[in-house]
């Protein structure tokens, strides 16, 4: 694509970014930073209410624009802006503006950015509390028929991790003319060449948006079950949990006799990566990739997680950390002790923490590296521009998907809309 400020694109967001609260904040923020340097005319438009911690985007010469659900002042808005391109953030997006994006603005490239699959994220977590493994049934569920449904309807879907780039292709048959595999964008460029090292570094710590239900019951599995083995052997020791918008029930977890520490906000946290030891992530359901885990190997601090942890990071690469594997145990007071037994390893043993700092540098640089990833999205987006009839006549199942979508949740809308005015 010739990249010049005549090329708008327009960015519809289920929330604003926020790059220092969560991985999908900072994954929407390096796009939209390569849009920008790409000379695009970019334009970020969201429904949400702007939050505590919202980026400023006319910073870096993106325009901001609030826009109403199921309203039809966006088609006049959407008319006039007339894009080249429009990026959904997740399918809910999607599906909210998609059909009025393919009435008023046809020739649009219609790109999805899924940050993860939340149905599969939801089939996790609906095995995970009924104390089972995931079936074909949780896969083929409502929000998977959705979800599936809104990739199948854009030009371009961007999937964040190879495993489930292999789910969408050998489960549901997507094909992959209109997938990318897009894993984080990070600027190495800034890697410290020197971090602190075993023996300046003290303390365990955990990070992650506590609005994300998988980080929340993290929290919870480190209180009640795994901390409680780990403090038993290192007294001395302490877990400093921080997160973006803790709750009162995540503050009331704080108990310093226990050393364990609620801190909530961190300003800078690169900063408190770097001075702890051990990153843990204890995730036991969850979806994409961790923005958490590729922070901790940037700050050259190793991390003890689980199977769930590690999906779609490690693409052929050593673990640079230790993990469990909770398919592996018949009780989830196994697998804690397994993490604990892990975490207490892996902070006194220096040598084995020293090879597992280097192995974070290694894994980083190969697998999420801006330039090569930020080259393949941009040639892909030039490729179907050159033929965006016959990209998408090739995918007939999502020009009937699109015909369906257009019709009932255009009259869904309207009717929202006339009942809203009474």
């Amino acid at each position: 694509m010739n990249s010049n400020p005549h090329t708008k694109l327009l960015v519809l967001g289920y929330v604003w970014p926020e790059p220092n609260s969560s991985a999908a904040g900072s994954h929407m923020l390096s796009l939209l930073t390569l849009f920008v340097n790409q000379g695009y005319q970019v334009t970020f438009a969201s429904p949400a209410q702007q939050g505590d911690h919202k980026v400023d985007l006319t910073e870096l010469g993106i325009a901001e624009q609030s826009v109403a659900l199921n309203c039809s002042s966006f088609d006049g808005f959407i008319k006039e802006l007339n894009p080249t391109l429009v990026l959904f953030d997740r399918f809910m997006l999607e599906e909210q503006f998609g059909w009025r994006i393919a009435k008023y603005c046809p020739d649009a490239i219609r790109i999805l950015d899924t940050e993860d699959l939340h149905s599969l994220r939801h089939a996790r977590h609906q095995a995970l509390k009924q104390n089972r493994a995931v079936t074909n049934a949780d896969l083929n569920s409502d929000i998977a028929k959705r979800e599936i449904a809104a990739i199948f309807r854009c030009d371009l879907s961007l999937i964040i991790s190879d495993f489930e780039l292999a789910l969408l292709t050998n489960h549901y048959s997507v094909p992959e003319h209109i997938l990318l595999h897009c894993p984080f964008m990070l600027d190495l460029t800034n890697l410290p060449e020197s971090t602190y090292g075993y023996t300046d570094r003290q303390h365990f710590i955990s990070i992650g948006n506590f609005r994300h239900e998988p980080n929340w019951d993290a929290v919870l599995f480190l209180k009640q079950h795994i901390w409680p083995l780990i403090h038993k052997q290192l007294p001395k020791a302490e877990l400093h949990v921080y997160g973006a918008y803790p709750p009162p029930k995540a503050t009331q977890l704080h108990n310093p006799k226990q050393c364990f520490l609620v801190k909530g906000w961190a300003e800078d946290a690169k900063q408190v990566m770097q001075q702890a030891r051990v990153c843990l992530a204890p995730l036991r359901f969850g979806a994409g990739i961790k923005g958490k885990l590729a922070e901790a190997m940037f700050c050259g601090t190793p991390n003890v997680t689980t199977n769930v942890g590690i999906e779609g990071m490690t693409m052929g690469f050593d673990w640079p950390g230790l993990t469990t594997d909770l398919n592996a145990f018949d009780s989830f007071e196994d697998s804690a002790q397994n993490i604990a037994n892990h975490a207490v390893q892996l902070y006194q043993e220096e040598a084995l923490w020293q090879q597992k700092q280097q192995q974070g540098y290694q894994l980083i640089k190969a697998n999420f590296t801006k330039d090569k990833i930020q080259a393949k999205l941009l040639a892909r987006i030039t490729a179907i521009q050159n033929k965006l009839s016959t990209h998408r006549a090739d995918n007939f199942i999502g020009q009937m998907l699109q015909h369906h979508q257009l019709k009932s949740t255009q009259y869904m809308a309207q009717w929202i809309e006339a009942k809203n005015s009474r």
